[in-house]
């Protein structure tokens, strides 16, 4: 459970660069979410 908890905030942590994410400039939950994908899939790619 402690693994699973340190990935979780390992991914948060790496999310925070996207400040689009944290600043919720999208008002629509489908554009956040589309966001979100997106910037796992950047940090995939690195």
């Amino acid at each position: 459970m402690y693994k699973r908890r340190n990935e979780i905030e390992r991914l948060s942590r790496r999310m925070k660069g996207f400040r689009r994410i944290f600043s919720r400039f999208e008002k629509l939950d489908v554009l956040l979410f589309g966001f979100i994908s997106f910037a796992l899939n950047v940090d995939a790619l690195r």
